[in-house]
């Protein structure tokens, strides 16, 4: 009888699952913070600014949407490597991810900031506010108190799209499932588990934004 050249999924494999499930974690952790940052400031510099920098940097942002990211992944990490300075994995899908989180934060954030009265900035100057006081205590506040559950869109979306920096030989929970597909030939149950995986994280967070929403309605 001869061997088998696969073997069955066991206990022992837990450990290399839950290392990809850190890794997805931690990468969209990293995403959703640096791409908020830089989204928040972005979406600002947009709502306050003249018609040539709305489009110099709605140019560049359109690039960023528009152009898929498994793309911008490859590209990347093929270009950065090319030009002697290789990065590894996880910081070239953390940079990737994050712009491309910006890019679509930055636009959220300029809807909220785009939604204050012109008015109500006005009157805080006529109070006597300088300029920072007024963004940090009236547009911030009342820019950002409408903008959750679009951010939550968003970063939902970045969490499932943290799967595609496995391209680069990122080791997160896909390529650690394609890793046990390969040496078990289970891939109903492995990829069962990986689809069980993202809703449980992202069908709460989904079920809190509506409820945010709700909130916000009454």
């Amino acid at each position: 009888m001869g061997l088998s050249l696969f073997t069955p999924l066991s206990w022992n494999d837990a450990g290399f699952i839950l290392t990809g499930i850190w890794n997805t974690v931690i990468i969209s952790l990293v995403a959703i913070l640096v791409g908020t940052l830089l989204g928040l400031i972005v979406g600002f510099i947009r709502s306050a600014s003249n018609q040539l920098v709305n489009a110099l940097l709605g140019s560049i942002l359109d690039v960023l949407r528009s152009v898929p990211l498994i793309i911008q992944l490859i590209l990347f990490s093929t270009y950065v490597g090319a030009i002697g300075h290789p990065l590894p994995p996880f910081a070239a899908g953390s940079i990737i991810l994050s712009l491309y989180a910006m890019a679509f934060m930055s636009e959220v954030f300029r809807g909220g900031f785009n939604s204050v009265p012109p008015s109500m900035p006005l009157a805080a100057r006529a109070l006597g506010m300088n300029a920072w006081q007024t963004i940090i205590y009236i547009r911030l506040p009342i820019g950002l108190r409408t903008v959750f559950p679009s951010w939550l869109g968003v970063a939902l979306s970045v969490i499932k799209d943290s799967a595609l920096v496995s391209v680069i030989g990122y080791m997160e929970l896909l390529r650690t499932s394609e890793q046990l597909i390969s040496r078990t030939q289970q891939p109903l149950e492995i990829l069962i588990g990986v689809g069980i995986f993202y809703f449980l994280i992202s069908y709460p967070l989904s079920l809190y934004g509506k409820h945010i929403e709700r909130k916000m309605a009454l």
